[in-house]
């Protein structure tokens, strides 16, 4: 039987490590948000499981909401085309947001977000990301919180996912080049 860790070529990030450095960002978010009207604003579906546990380290009051955008179509590349599948359900006026998402690589879509919500009354606008791969960046766009610096391999795992699968695992794994390239 085929199990899913087959198509992982190596673990980049731990279970462990990755728990240490939401934790790390979640104290500085908390001390660079109080007294502040924070809501967090998760970029669907990647960004679920680092959203649950970001939330959970941060200590000051905070709303949430989700938004739903496609760039990539089915591939493994960004198409340059943002659609918003989900809008928010929250008025943003006067609220300091924090988007939320799992890897920011071009850049694309959250220089197109960013844009999008500037222009709904907000205080302030700013970026978390799990994952940064900056050697894909194309649009002007960087992260004011994020975890780890990534190389450009297709990775995977706590949230990332590759034609919707793998997702579920808890670490960042690096997917074996034939599964992505068939």
């Amino acid at each position: 039987m085929h199990t899913i860790e087959e198509d992982i070529k190596s673990i980049l990030i731990s279970e462990k490590e990755i728990k240490k450095a939401v934790k790390k960002i979640g104290k500085q978010i908390s001390k660079d948000y109080e007294g502040k009207n924070l809501m967090l604003v998760a970029v669907l579906k990647g960004s679920v499981i680092f959203m649950a546990d970001l939330m959970r380290a941060i200590t000051v009051p905070l709303n949430i909401d989700f938004m739903s955008v496609s760039s990539y179509g089915g591939g493994t590349k960004t198409s340059g085309v943002v659609k918003i599948l989900k809008d928010l359900d929250h008025d943003l006026s006067g609220k300091d947001i924090l988007i939320v998402e799992d890897i920011l690589d071009s850049g694309m879509t959250l220089s197109y977000l960013s844009n999008l919500l500037r222009q709904r009354n907000v205080s302030s606008i700013r970026i978390a990301t799990l994952l940064d791969k900056p050697e894909r960046r194309v649009a002007d766009v960087h992260a004011d919180y994020f975890c780890f610096t990534v190389p450009d391999e297709f990775v995977v795992g706590y949230g990332l996912d590759y034609d919707q699968q793998y997702r579920h695992l808890p670490y960042i794994g690096v997917l074996k080049p034939e599964i992505y390239e068939k």
